[in-house]
C-alpha cells in the first residue's frame, strides 16, 4: 500500500492550463482521502485540493475556481485539472491519500505520498 506516481507537470505560460495525474496502487486508491498538495521552494507545502471516498472535493482558496480533482475508479487514477495558470502556481506538486476517517481538509496527516512533479508557469 502507499504506491503513487504523479506525471503531467511541465512547464507553460500564464493562463494555460496542465492536467497532472497520480497513478495509484488499487488499496492505495481505495483511501478515504486523496489529496494534491504543492510546496514552493522556501514556502510550506500547501493543500490544493482534496477528494474523498464518496466523491466530495473541497480547495483551498487559492485555486478555487480554476483547479478540479477528480479520480477515475477504473484507471486508479487521480487527476488535478489547472486552468488559468498564475506565476504564483509555480511549484513541486504531490499526490497523496490516508484512510483516517476524518473529513479531508483538516489538519490529520497524509501517510502516502508521491515522489512529486514539477509545474512552472512564466508570465
Amino acid at each position: 500500500q502507499g504506491h503513487l506516481v504523479e506525471s503531467g507537470g511541465g512547464s507553460v505560460q500564464a493562463g494555460g492550463s496542465l492536467r497532472l495525474s497520480c497513478a495509484a496502487s488499487a488499496d492505495t486508491y481505495s483511501s478515504y482521502c486523496m489529496a494534491w498538495f504543492r510546496q514552493a521552494p522556501g514556502k510550506e507545502r500547501e493543500r490544493v485540493a482534496v477528494i474523498s471516498g464518496d466523491g466530495g472535493t473541497s480547495y483551498a482558496d487559492s485555486v478555487k475556481g480554476r483547479f478540479t480533482i477528480s479520480k477515475d475508479k477504473a484507471k486508479n487514477t487521480l487527476y488535478l485539472q489547472m486552468n488559468s495558470l498564475k506565476p504564483e502556481d509555480t511549484a513541486m506538486y504531490y499526490c497523496a491519500a490516508r484512510n483516517t476517517f476524518a473529513a479531508c481538509n483538516t489538519g490529520v496527516p497524509y501517510v502516502y505520498w508521491g515522489q512529486g512533479t514539477q509545474v512552472t508557469v512564466s508570465s
